[in-house]
């Protein structure tokens, strides 16, 4: 007879089988109900609603949510292919998000199809589904991004109720950036709709964004097919930034709003710059005083074991790992050592810096070399590869327990990186400097790992630039730290993280 032990490997077995065809939403009928409840009871497999599951993992915390989370997407279209076929697509509103690349998992997911029943159902953790009884758009105007069945850009912008663009502003003019050249699209769905006052709507937010040309030809079709059309801006004020018209990448252009909306509530909770910059000798000794706290704390909050003894003994230079075999497999002493040369590394960029040189240009050109030495000792023990170590990601990458989805690597490498020093090196202030090289580096999140490491140093690069001591984000509160970003990832909050930097100085 088989031991628990090989019935439970047999259901791993058929679980890996499903794995490994891609399958993120599990049906009860892709396992026997043997194997699903052995699955179920040793925390590998998750009910998300009567007769669906996903798979997790066995050492998850109750509560926890990065399974979910990460299965998101693939599930909700696996779920609703199986119920409806493709006479399905996301919302008019939802599917804005995603062409501009917000891929955050939405509190309520809002789906269209025409035999919908007008019903939310709940699955895990707050989230849930609606799929509403409406008339599906025309075949022509549904697109497929990554598997999910979205109106065409056109379509959407027009469909797209006048809530949207107060609701997500930066989505909304993301997205009207994106329509370029020809938009015979978009102004024929106008006008072979009547759209008179979607058409109005539209021009005014045209002229929003700088895109003046498209706003006077919808006014003057609409007005020549016999429309009374009024033009009106239904976002809340015109842009201050400029934007190149040519300039259709919605990454870039969503950041740069992002910046731009985030700095006033920066610039009001965090502490004015010292009035005297301070000597750049005595900077730096006090930056390698602590060392050893800073270490100890950006490594735990990484979830490294991690002790003062360790980092001292790696400091020290007394971390042998081609003499001591215990070091050389070690991941945390792997780490230590890293982070030591990295901060090494860190600390030769702040002397220019404290030289008055810009510290975004300081930070663009240095940040790779940070890298290559945070994961050097991997590297050279053989658990990463030496090419993982130049340039930014090249695949898709997920936080733990966050709704936010980073964009996706080539943005990373095309658009947003480039565009995120481009706009360090040209702020002026000093404390939007410091939190928003932070919070913006680990949004875009360029690296497979380590971001939040770099992203602390960057900080500590911006705070050198201004003036201000070098900070450590102690591990004890992690909570309110991850939580503060959170907010300013999801819901576009910025004031939560920076009172919390605020109040670690």
């Amino acid at each position: 007879m088989a031991t628990p032990q090989e019935k439970l490997a047999d259901a791993l077995d058929a679980l890996k089988a499903l794995q490994d065809q891609g399958v993120l939403a599990i049906r009860s009928e892709d396992l026997s109900r043997l194997h699903r409840e052995r699955l179920v009871e040793a925390g590998f497999l998750q009910s998300v609603m009567r007769g669906w599951y996903i798979a997790s993992r066995q050492e998850d915390l109750p509560g926890e949510t990065t399974a979910w989370f990460t299965s998101f997407w693939g599930f909700c279209t696996a779920y609703l292919d199986h119920r409806y076929g493709e006479s399905w697509c996301l919302s008019p509103e939802q599917s804005l998000l995603l062409h501009t690349g917000n891929w955050t998992v939405p509190k309520q997911l809002l789906v269209r199809c025409e035999s919908g029943n007008n019903k939310s159902r709940e699955l895990l953790h707050g989230i849930s589904i609606f799929d509403a009884r409406l008339k599906m758009p025309l075949e022509k105007d549904v697109v497929v991004l990554e598997g999910v069945r979205v109106f065409c850009l056109a379509s959407a912008l027009i469909n797209a109720g006048p809530h949207f663009f107060t609701a997500s502003p930066d989505e909304a003019c993301a997205a009207l950036l994106m329509v370029s050249g020809d938009f015979s699209d978009l102004l024929g769905g106008l006008l072979d709709g009547g759209h008179s006052q979607v058409a109005g709507r539209l021009a005014g937010a045209f002229r929003n964004v700088g895109k003046d040309e498209f706003a006077d030809e919808i006014m003057s079709n609409m007005k020549s097919a016999g429309y009374q059309t009024t033009e009106k801006n239904p976002l809340d004020e015109k842009s201050s930034l400029a934007f190149r018209v040519r300039e259709v990448s919605p990454y870039t252009n969503r950041m740069k709003m992002m910046w731009e909306k985030m700095r006033e509530p920066v610039i009001t909770n965090f502490p004015v710059p010292p009035t005297r910059f301070p000597d750049a000798k005595k900077y730096l000794k006090q930056v390698e005083d602590i060392f050893v706290s800073d270490a100890y704390h950006s490594l735990s909050i990484e979830g490294y074991q991690v002790s003062h003894e360790l980092i001292e003994k790696v400091r020290l230079g007394n971390w042998n790992p081609d003499q001591n075999e215990e070091d050389r497999v070690n991941k945390d002493a792997l780490a230590a050592k890293g982070y030591r040369l990295s901060f090494q590394r860190v600390t030769q960029s702040l002397q220019p810096v404290l030289c008055h040189e810009n510290a975004g240009e300081v930070a663009r050109k240095d940040h790779s070399e940070w890298y290559k030495e945070l994961f050097g000792p991997c590297a050279e023990a053989g658990m990463v590869k030496r090419s993982d170590l130049i340039g930014y990601r090249n695949a898709r990458v997920l936080i733990r327990h966050s709704r936010h989805v980073p964009p996706n690597f080539e943005a990373v490498r095309q658009d947003l990186m480039p565009a995120f020093f481009e706009l360090l090196k040209e702020e002026k202030n000093p404390a939007v400097r410091v939190v928003l090289g932070h919070f913006v580096f680990v949004y875009i999140h360029p690296y497979l790992d380590g971001n939040g490491r770099m992203a602390r140093f960057v900080m500590n690069v911006m705070m050198a630039s201004g003036g201000y001591p070098w900070l450590v984000v102690p591990v004890e509160k992690r909570r309110g730290y991850m939580t503060s970003l959170e907010a300013a990832s999801v819901g576009q909050d910025i004031v939560p993280f920076t009172r919390f930097l605020a109040g670690l100085m």
